[in-house]
């Protein structure tokens, strides 16, 4: 079996369980690939991987079996720009703190790596957001698993994104930014702004204000086959445009939509895992001394 392993820099609490995983697939014999960020760091540390290949984000990765993401959801968000329309299925090892995406617990690890290897998983299937603009912005990664998102950048004044569903005409919101967020990313900067939690297969949009400055304006669930437009107004010539943790400036001249992306996220899901015991675990979700 082929694996490729991606991580960010870890603390020294981390080195063990980094040291684990690496045991556990050299028993296995496994063909090892480690990205170019996450080998430079292991490098510098304690930690023994034996024999591997390094690869770089826009290496062919098809030969792949697996991608295990090591450290917490920004790092699995990374993950899913390597693995691109690739789809091969990305195992998160939550060495972080909430992990919503990296749902395989660091004191898991040798159970994990053994259910790989034995089929005791299935594929949680996860959609994603694709950018389309008339300028050349984030290249061949215009795609995220969270959410888009449309910021004010050089002024604390607030901005206005006119919004259109399938070119009609939604609304102009008038605040310090608007996220498009899909159903995975409705636990992440969304539900901060006070979007609803939707379950991850719900085929939809999730359309959510960035501190509107009108009071009557909330979140808005749209189908997942709608194309949502944008034109963006301010004081400053600039604004930030995100695709999860990566960023770009844009200038109000831009073109910008949003679709649902052609290919998706394959995530492993271990036998036992359930989204519903992650909310009330991860974010104390219905929590009531009567529970």
């Amino acid at each position: 079996m082929k694996i490729a392993v991606h991580g960010r820099k870890f603390n020294d609490q981390s080195i063990p369980y980094i040291q684990e995983l690496f045991k556990e697939l050299n028993n296995k014999n496994t063909e090892l690939l480690v990205s170019q960020y996450f080998s430079s760091k292991v490098i510098d540390s304690p930690v023994e991987i034996g024999s591997y290949d390094v690869y770089k984000l826009g290496d062919d990765l098809s030969s792949v079996d697996f991608v295990i993401s090591l450290g917490g959801d920004g790092t699995l968000l990374e993950a899913v720009t390597h693995v691109g329309p690739l789809e091969i299925p990305i195992m998160g090892i939550n060495l972080g703190r909430l992990g919503f995406l990296a749902t395989t617990a660091k004191d898991k690890i040798g159970n994990a790596i053994e259910a790989l290897f034995n089929d005791y998983y299935t594929l949680d299937i996860r959609s994603l957001i694709k950018l389309v603009a008339d300028q050349d912005v984030f290249d061949d990664y215009s795609y995220g698993l969270n959410e888009m998102t449309i910021l004010k950048k050089d002024t604390s004044s607030m901005i206005v994104v006119h919004t259109y569903i399938d070119g009609e005409y939604l609304n102009s919101y008038w605040s310090d930014g608007l996220i498009v967020s899909t159903p995975t990313g409705s636990t992440g900067y969304s539900l901060s702004c006070g979007g609803p939690l939707v379950l991850p297969q719900s085929n939809n949009f999730i359309i959510t204000p960035v501190s509107p400055h009108n009071l009557n304006v909330r979140p808005m669930i749209v189908s997942d086959k709608s194309v949502i437009s944008f034109e963006i107004e301010g004081r400053g010539k600039n604004f930030l445009v995100s695709l999860d943790s990566r960023s770009y400036t844009v200038d109000a001249s831009i073109q910008m939509a949003v679709r649902k992306e052609d290919f998706c996220a394959k995530l492993v899901k271990l036998n036992g895992y359930n989204f519903l015991d992650t909310l009330r675990q991860k974010l104390n979700w219905g929590l009531d001394v009567r529970n």
